[in-house]
């Protein structure tokens, strides 16, 4: 317990796609595919990054509003096709796994608050050989998806820890606005979806250039 306290925080939750996971380029790419695919307008790089981390078919929406209501499940379908081509291509960002076992040897819980779906999240886990690694993690088809803070809530209440204990990281303002809403501190990451000037607004306690950044600022002040 003494240990415990002495730490600033008990909880630490991660994003996944573009904090853990370097997956936004691809992740944008089958967004613009897939609205190419059902007619829509194209977006740009920057607005089909903007919605990474939101759950699918919110971000899909955002990212094509000119596409119908009723095209929204092909889409959907389009997008995952798209993804799936490549997802095994994809890994985890340099020092994600050294950082991680750091973490978990000085008793933090580690969890993961997402916008992937459960399946998603759990095959990826798998892919890299992260079963286990986390104690939780919440999923954006399973409770309320970003900037709602119901996963944060969740992964709280299961784990009977106060806000004030628990840090969210992410590369959005997503990621940081559920974090402010959850009433929790938040860090940013400046290498994944979100242009951080948008951040500055929600208050993270560090914004990291790069894992081993991040890795440094968690031994220091977590």
């Amino acid at each position: 317990m003494s240990e415990s306290r002495s730490r600033r925080f008990d909880l630490i939750a991660f994003d996944w796609d573009g904090t853990l996971y370097d997956s936004t380029a691809c992740i944008v790419r089958s967004i613009q595919e897939a609205v190419r695919d059902v007619g829509g307008a194209i977006p740009s790089d920057e607005a089909a990054a903007w919605v990474i981390g939101m759950a699918l078919p919110d971000a899909l929406a955002k990212a094509a509003p000119d596409v119908r209501p009723d095209q929204y499940p092909e889409l959907v379908n389009r997008y995952r096709y798209h993804y799936l081509q490549h997802q095994d291509d994809l890994s985890l960002f340099n020092g994600v796994l050294p950082m991680l076992n750091d973490l978990r040897e000085r008793g933090y819980l580690l969890a993961v608050a997402t916008g992937k779906s459960r399946r998603g999240l759990d095959h990826v886990l798998a892919a890299v050989e992260l079963r286990g690694m986390f104690d939780d993690s919440r999923t954006a088809d399973e409770t309320a998806g970003k900037p709602h803070p119901l996963m944060l809530e969740e992964l709280m209440a299961q784990w009977s820890i106060e806000p004030a204990r628990a840090l969210m990281i992410g590369d959005t303002t997503h990621d940081l606005e559920m974090a402010r809403a959850a009433g929790c501190a938040s860090v940013g990451v400046s290498y994944g979806a979100h242009d951080t000037r948008g951040f500055a607004a929600l208050k993270p306690l560090h914004v990291a250039d790069s894992v081993a950044d991040l890795h440094q600022w968690l031994l220091q002040h977590a």
